[in-house]
Parts: structure tokens; C-alpha cells; sequence
């Protein structure tokens, strides 16, 4: 069954997306990161390549040739996604075939619209019945 994780008071979505992935990737998981907006995809793929100076996170489009071989994956579409593993959603809505991941991690900033599509999204996941878990990052930064 697929893992539901929604971290939320993200100050910043995308910088919290790049700490995941480098975390999860860095562990040995394979990441797979839906941004089906192209300018959030190609802002997402320029800060992995910078946000460590001193470390490198692999990745590369969906559409490339080393992407089956590659830890971390960008892709506007679901199903050309090649790896299983996690799912980073950085899209508004629920993913199509999401289930088909072992986890699944939704980013959730301080706007208003985007609490409240996470919200619409977490009442979906609950209803379907996947098991959710919550992390307020506030609460770890000491906000």
C-alpha cells in the first residue's frame, strides 16, 4: 500500500522538495517528482543542481535517455515517470496513478490556495483509504 506523507508550513515548497529528494536519493531511494508545470519543473531541476554547494543530487527529465538509470526523475506526466518509489507530487492535485509508488510526499506552502488544495488532496487520499502522516515544519524550525 502506498504511504502518504504531507509536510506542511513549508516556507519555501521548492527548497523543502530539494532537501527531500537529496535525503531520500542520498538514502538509496529512486525519486520520481511530478511537476506538471514546465516552469516548476525547469526552476526545480536549477536549484538541485545549486542548492548544496558541496554536494551533487542526479537527476534529469523524464524524457531522457539515462532517466530509467538516473535516482531522481522530473516529469510533467505521471505515467512517464520510470521509478516506483517515491513520489514527490509538486503539482495542485491529487496525481493520477499515484498508487502505484511506495510513498507519496506532498509539499505544502503557507499560501492560502495551496493549503487549500492540500487540504482537498488529504480528504481524497482519506477517503480512498492510504495511510497519511502529517510533519508540521514550523514546529521543527521553531516557528
Amino acid at each position: 500500500m502506498t504511504d502518504i506523507r504531507f509536510y506542511h508550513n513549508a516556507p519555501y515548497r521548492l527548497r523543502v522538495a530539494c532537501v527531500l529528494t537529496a535525503k531520500a536519493s542520498g538514502g538509496g531511494r529512486r525519486v520520481s517528482v511530478f511537476a506538471p508545470d514546465g516552469s516548476v519543473a525547469r526552476h526545480f531541476d536549477q536549484m538541485l543542481w545549486s542548492f548544496q554547494p558541496l554536494a551533487f543530487v542526479p537527476h534529469v527529465a523524464a524524457g531522457s535517455p539515462l532517466a530509467a538509470e538516473t535516482p531522481v526523475v522530473i516529469g510533467s506526466h505521471v505515467d512517464a515517470l520510470p521509478h516506483d518509489d517515491v513520489l514527490i507530487n509538486l503539482g495542485t492535485d491529487l496525481p493520477t496513478g499515484f498508487e502505484r509508488f511506495r510513498l507519496v510526499i506532498e509539499i505544502v506552502g503557507p499560501g492560502d490556495a495551496e493549503r487549500l488544495a492540500a487540504r482537498t488532496r488529504f480528504r481524497r487520499y482519506k477517503d480512498l483509504g492510504f495511510p497519511l502522516d502529517t510533519h508540521d515544519l514550523a514546529q521543527r524550525s521553531g516557528e
